[in-house]
């Protein structure tokens, strides 16, 4: 499903900016799109999407994919009108949500976790807040937290033990553009 702002030019962007490192949701959402519309864009990841979105106001060409369960999305939007406008709408399944880590015979005190998918996290652990899901996967893999929630793709990638496969998560994502002639 695509929802597409008429007098917006996604047709025209050459850029997208999403939320980093490498391996999350919003990266493979931006792929998707980019196959799904034709486009031949590059995709930069960020640590934020607060981060990417100052380089988007300044780039012709560019866009922010954000994902509409990002904390304070409101924030990419209110504070950028007049600048900055959504053009674009789509839905795109997550990867599978995992609880994941380096061993399942370890006790498990704290979690690793993206605010977004939070209350995955199992009652009873101190949840520690990451940037991105793959993030959450790096510092549970580094030693710094004894699990965390995170897609199947990070835990794969940093060898990790699936506990609990939430799996995936019909998501959407938004688009958002320079405003024209703004």
């Amino acid at each position: 499903m695509n929802i597409h702002v008429p007098g917006t030019a996604t047709e025209t962007i050459t850029l997208i900016r999403t939320l980093g490192p490498a391996g999350t949701n919003c990266e493979a959402a931006a792929h998707h799109y980019c196959d799904a519309r034709g486009l031949k864009a590059d995709i930069a990841l960020h640590a934020t999407l607060e981060d990417a979105i100052e380089k988007v106001i300044v780039e012709p060409g560019s866009a922010l994919l954000g994902c509409v369960v990002y904390p304070d999305l409101h924030q990419l939007v209110f504070p950028y009108l007049g600048r900055m406008v959504l053009a674009d709408l789509f839905l795109f399944d997550t990867f599978n949500m995992v609880l994941a880590s380096r061993d399942a015979g370890i006790p498990i005190r704290t979690v690793a976790t993206h605010p977004a998918p939070r209350s995955l996290v199992p009652g009873g652990v101190e949840a520690h807040l990451a940037t991105s899901n793959s993030e959450a996967a790096r510092l549970c893999r580094s030693g710094k937290m004894d699990a965390c929630i995170t897609t199947l793709a990070a835990a794969r990638q940093e060898g990790l033990t699936v506990l609990k496969d939430h799996g995936a998560v019909p998501m959407g994502f938004t688009i958002h553009v320079p405003t024209p002639g703004a």
